[in-house]
């Protein structure tokens, strides 16, 4: 049996690949999917991409975007969901910030440089009118990381996915301070050229059984109360993720590529840029 080695967040977004590893969906067409988690996000992603770690990635768009223009050889096969991301702007609970333009010549938290939770700091910054040159970062890894660079004021403030850190938000470990969501579908399903060279067949028929999962995903008896259990999350706060939240089964626009890469160029995050066709591959 063939084995595909996948990456995504420990997040309730992915809940539909741990079903259908869970009840032999896979394994029942002669896949063996290993799923691997990444706390640390994108930035952890596009390396494990890049060193062959991982074959497939459930990645942020737009930090799978800038990596395959810096050299990443992967290609994004399809999104994954097809809504935008909610960053809540977080600050310690005690912290003397009221509210995020006050973070002007702040430190943010990231978890490495390249992920999401930098590349949306210059969104938030764009959206403030910052001037983006005078951003300044404390790289902590993951979300246990945030939490100790804003306890001990290494970094001010820290975007990450407005539900999961809704919990840090309820026990006063986090403030949320606003929202800033992403201006394009959030999530995508990226594989490195080599898997899609010796195994797109098996890549096909993976997301094929995945997308009848997440066709029916809402519907399924008592999604919510399960999705609350396993990612420690309040009942009306799954709810209220659900009503917002699509998958997608379709593959990401030449419309959308085009969209993320004007922002990435406008934030000087990408020096030029590049024809739709080395970003997307249909299977």
């Amino acid at each position: 049996m063939k084995t595909i080695k996948v990456g995504g967040v420990p997040e309730h977004f992915n809940l539909p690949w741990h079903l259908c590893i869970e009840e032999n969906l896979f394994e029942a067409r002669g896949i063996n999917v290993v799923w691997k988690d990444f706390p640390g996000g994108t930035g952890a992603m596009n390396k494990a991409l890049r060193s062959g770690e991982i074959d497939v990635a459930v990645i942020l768009t737009e930090g799978v975007l800038k990596d395959i223009i810096s050299g990443n050889e992967s290609k994004i096969v399809q999104t994954y969901i097809g809504s935008p991301l909610v960053w809540g702007i977080h600050v310690a609970a005690g912290s003397q910030y009221k509210s995020v333009e006050e973070l002007k010549n702040t430190r943010a938290a990231i978890s490495r440089r390249g992920s999401g939770s930098h590349l949306m700091a210059y969104v938030n910054a764009q959206n403030h009118e910052w001037d983006t040159d005078d951003l300044q970062f404390e790289t902590v890894k993951d979300l246990d990381g945030a939490v100790k660079a804003l306890s001990e004021d290494k970094a001010q403030y820290f975007m990450w996915e407005h539900f999961t850190t809704k919990p840090l938000v309820d026990n006063h470990t986090f403030r949320r301070l606003a929202d800033c969501p992403t201006p394009w579908p959030c999530f995508v399903i990226a594989a490195r050229n080599e898997s899609l060279k010796n195994e797109p067949h098996r890549i096909k028929m993976m997301l094929e059984i995945l997308n009848k999962e997440t066709q029916r995903f809402k519907k399924l008896p008592k999604i919510a109360e399960k999705l609350a259990e396993r990612y420690d999350q309040r009942l009306e706060d799954i709810q209220k993720w659900l009503d917002i939240t699509h998958w997608s089964q379709e593959q990401i626009s030449e419309a959308e590529v085009e969209k993320v890469q004007d922002k990435l160029l406008e934030l000087n995050l990408i020096s030029k840029k590049q024809p739709s066709s080395e970003f997307i591959y249909n299977l």
